[in-house]
């Protein structure tokens, strides 16, 4: 059985949000981001083989710490827990969902995109959440804001961005890391390159040296 996760946002500084629409492809890619040093892996449930990709990779991927994305029923918390999901993550929360995930047993981001919301979790006794849609509700300026009147909130941001804005968020106190997809181009995952995305990988898990304030 897997130890449980005493945090997502500290597993690397990048967490690869996956969308896997051939079956086939999940467990060679998922060895190529383990290997380029990105072990924590969301796969999103935007497509019909999302719940076996999860079962799949964890169970044939050493190292891969495979969460779910994109969570938005108590229905799917089951579900992928049950495939093997050692977290997950939902673009936004209800009290129904929230509950449903804090009761999973496995470590939760839940999303947010207002200070409200923020506040609302933190109520909850919820510090660490997702912050998405990172570039379109604020990007670095707003979580900047955010940390001074909410310190014990960290964040994983994502939604549009990639390697040349992670460092700025990975410079910000409140963030411990962020989620993209930039590692996982689609012309190298159509033309199964797995060569290029673990090179991909390599370069997004680097991205922690410059992040001084983590």
């Amino acid at each position: 059985m897997s130890s449980p996760l005493p945090s997502v946002l500290d597993l690397a500084p990048v967490v690869p949000v996956v969308v896997v629409d051939d079956l086939a492809d999940a467990v060679p890619l998922a060895r190529a981001l383990v290997a380029g040093g990105l072990p924590a892996i969301e796969v999103t449930l935007r497509t019909p083989v999302a719940v076996d990709a999860i079962r799949a990779i964890a169970g044939e991927v050493p190292g891969a710490v495979v969460g779910a994305g994109t969570v938005v029923t108590p229905g799917q918390v089951d579900d992928v827990v049950a495939a093997g999901a050692r977290f997950l993550v939902s673009p936004g929360w209800t009290d129904l969902l929230l509950e449903t995930m804090r009761g999973s047993g496995v470590p939760f981001l839940p999303g947010v995109s207002t200070t409200s919301e923020v506040v609302a979790l933190l109520e909850r006794g919820v510090r660490e959440m997702k912050f998405f849609p990172a570039e379109a509700a604020g990007g670095t300026a707003y979580l900047k804001a955010l940390a001074a009147p909410l310190p014990q909130a960290r964040f994983c941001p994502t939604g549009g961005i990639g390697p040349a804005s992670a460092p700025e968020y990975l410079a910000l106190p409140n963030v411990g890391c962020v989620g993209g997809s930039w590692m996982l181009p689609k012309d190298a995952v159509a033309g199964r390159d797995w060569g290029r995305v673990e090179q991909l990988a390599r370069e997004a898990a680097a991205l922690s040296a410059g992040a001084t304030c983590r």
